[in-house]
Order: C-alpha cells, then sequence, then structure tokens
C-alpha cells in the first residue's frame, strides 16, 4: 500500500466508525477492508464485456450504470467514480454497525473522531467483530443492536464501488440506496448522523420518485409507494412507543420498577407490531425476530434516519422542487452550529415535535 492510500485508508476507517479510545487492532480491520475493497473492484464496464459474466449481474449491472447517469443528470449528485466500480464479497453485509444505549436511558453512547467528528455506531468488516465488541458493550450493562449494513460512503475519498450487497435488492431499492450514498457526498455535517441521514433519505425519496416517472411502470410505482408506506407505519410505531419508554426513564419510578416496565413496554409493542403486520397483504420485509429481543439500542438507527426527513421535504418544496436550491439551502443549514441547526429544521415544520436523540440536552 503506497503513503497516499495508507493516509486516505486511515481516514476513512475514521469515517466508518469513531473511537476516542480504539485499539489498533480496530483501526487494522477499518483499513484491511477498505483496502480489500479496493484490491478487488473492476470497473462495472470491464464486468460487462466478460463472457463468464453471469445474465442476471449483467442486467442488474447495466441497471446500476442507468441509474448513476440518472443521479448525475437529472438529481444533480456528484459525477465521479463512485459505482461505476463492482466488487463481490461473498458475504451479504459490507459492513455490521454496533449500536448502543445505557439501560434506562434512549440517549446513543457515541464514538468520536477530528475527521468523522461524532458518530452513534461503530462499524466492522467482520460479523464475529462486531458481535465480539457487542459483548463486551452487553458486559458493561449497555443496551445493544447489531445491523449489517449493505453500503456505506466514504464521502468522495475513494471510489466507492458498486457490492454484491447492494445488487441482493430489487432495481427500485439498489436505485435508493445509490441515490442516499451520493447524497452523502453531495453534503455532509460532521458529527450531526442524524442531520446527514435524514438529508440522504429525503434526496433518495426525491430521486425514486423521479426515477420511477421516467423509468418505471404503474406497478414498480405502487410497489415502492407500499413499501414506503408500510416503513411509515414501522417506524411510527417504534416512535410511539419510544415516547413511552422516554416517559417511564424520565420518571420518578425507582430503578427496579424501571426495568421491570421496561419490558412490559417491549412486550406491549411486539404484539402492536403482529397487529400491524396481520393488516398487511403481503410479508413486510421487517423481520418480526428482531423485535423478540428488542431493547433500547434497535432504536438509534430510527431516529437517526427519520428525525429530520420532514424538515428537509419542506424545505424542498419551499424551492419547488428545484434540487441544486435545495442542497443550498440544506447546506447553509448544515453550516450553522448544532443547537442552531436543529432551530431552524423544527422552524421548517412548526407544528411537528422533532425528537432527535443527538441533540438532546
Amino acid at each position: 500500500m503506497n503513503p497516499r492510500r495508507l493516509y486516505a485508508s486511515l481516514a476513512v476507517a475514521a469515517s466508518l466508525a469513531a473511537s476516542g479510545c480504539s485499539t489498533i487492532a480496530y483501526y487494522a480491520q477499518a483499513i484491511n477492508g477498505q483496502y480489500g475493497l479496493l484490491e478487488r473492484q473492476q470497473p462495472i464496464k470491464t464486468v460487462l464485456k466478460d463472457p463468464a459474466t453471469p445474465a442476471l449481474l449483467k442486467t442488474q449491472l447495466e441497471d446500476v450504470v442507468r441509474i448513476r447517469d440518472f443521479a448525475v443528470h437529472e438529481l444533480d449528485l456528484p459525477d465521479n467514480g463512485s459505482y461505476r466500480d463492482y466488487v463481490d464479497l461473498k458475504r451479504p453485509y459490507v459492513v455490521w454497525n454496533v449500536f448502543a444505549t445505557p439501560p434506562l436511558s434512549l440517549r446513543p453512547h457515541k464514538w468520536c473522531f477530528p475527521v468523522a467528528g461524532c458518530v452513534a455506531y461503530r462499524g466492522y468488516f467482520a460479523r464475529a467483530a462486531a458481535a465480539q465488541y457487542a459483548r463486551r458493550l452487553d458486559g458493561r450493562g449497555y443496551d445493544v443492536y447489531v445491523a449489517g449494513v449493505t453500503a456505506y460512503s466514504t464521502l468522495g475519498w475513494f471510489r466507492d464501488p458498486i457490492l454484491n450487497t447492494i445488487l441482493r435488492g430489487s432495481e427500485t431499492g439498489i436505485a435508493h440506496l445509490i441515490f442516499h450514498e451520493l447524497a452523502h457526498q453531495k453534503l455532509y455535517v460532521s458529527g450531526d448522523t442524524a442531520f446527514d441521514e435524514s438529508f440522504a433519505v429525503t434526496v433518495a425519496r426525491e430521486g425514486m420518485r423521479r426515477w420511477l416517472l421516467a423509468n418505471g411502470n404503474g406497478t414498480q410505482m405502487r410497489r415502492y409507494l407500499e413499501q414506503r408506506r408500510r416503513r411509515a407505519q414501522v417506524v411510527a410505531l417504534l416512535l410511539r412507543y419510544r415516547a413511552r419508554l422516554e416517559m417511564l426513564y424520565a420518571s420518578a419510578e425507582s430503578r427496579p420498577r424501571k426495568l421491570q416496565d421496561k419490558q412490559r413496554i417491549f412486550s406491549d409493542l411486539r404484539a402492536a407490531y403482529a397487529k400491524l403486520e396481520g393488516k398487511w397483504s403481503t410479508n413486510s420485509r421487517h423481520d418480526s425476530g428482531l423485535f423478540r429481543n428488542i431493547n433500547n439500542a434497535y432504536f438509534v438507527p430510527i431516529g437517526l434516519y427519520d428525525c429530520y426527513v420532514g424538515a428537509f421535504e419542506t424545505l424542498l418544496r419551499s424551492v419547488d422542487g428545484k434540487l441544486p436550491a435545495f442542497y443550498a439551502a440544506a447546506r447553509r443549514i448544515g453550516q450553522l452550529p448544532a443547537k442552531q441547526r436543529h432551530l431552524a429544521l423544527a422552524a421548517l415544520t412548526p407544528h411537528t415535535r422533532l425528537d432527535c436523540a443527538e441533540h438532546r440536552d
């Protein structure tokens, strides 16, 4: 590895997941994981020309080329080398993120680093390593949740490739993910995961709306909107029960009583989800098993990915859906100090309570 690539790999390792007391072993796995992607990626054009490439993979990669061009020309997203190469990792996820909270709090534990800022997760390229670290946190009394991730953005440091983990989804799922990850390259505020993820979700949703209008059909549009509707129902359900947990944790009840009532709330949540799922005509992509061992940490990505979406959607409408103007307006808000940033976003949805864990005092 040449010095320049080593330096960049160190920066990306910090961006993936950071910790003020990280060990050399942690940095080594992050560097090696990123370097492994760099060494194995091939230009999509080369893969398409290879007669040994399976027909299904060729079709998927041809879709990626069209989606990538659409992102540049119709969504004003970065025109660079990202998502123009392919890597088969031979595994279902590229990284596994570890989330943690105290047992009687929904405030996420954070790992901080100068490059990435403070983030509410810590990522590992190996599932076993993530599980091992999760057990350490569990032993220290934290509620812990480990989630597999199909893609991540290096924020322009490298040519982020298309991974086999991305291609496991449908065409609409692939498009949504590419738009989401490129949005991180368009705008990223160090240390504010809620802002960054909500911005990317908003861009991906608008991108999907335009993509399906231009390239999809009625069935695809209905299926995508139905998936969004179901996800919104699940998120609303989780936020409702998160509010119940917050009330419990803020109460004057004793610690043993809080721990007991916490489990009762989770039991109610599982029953409510089963009732919700029963109303759907087909199975949800959400795995009911995830709720079997639910704890506080499960709520961390839910809050971070959805908190500001309504505010960003309002901002997009305020500029008549013009994406360059939207990006510029979002960037101006992103440049504000954290508390002012939160107030500016809250002002866009004055009748909605924004309850972002990252901005609680």
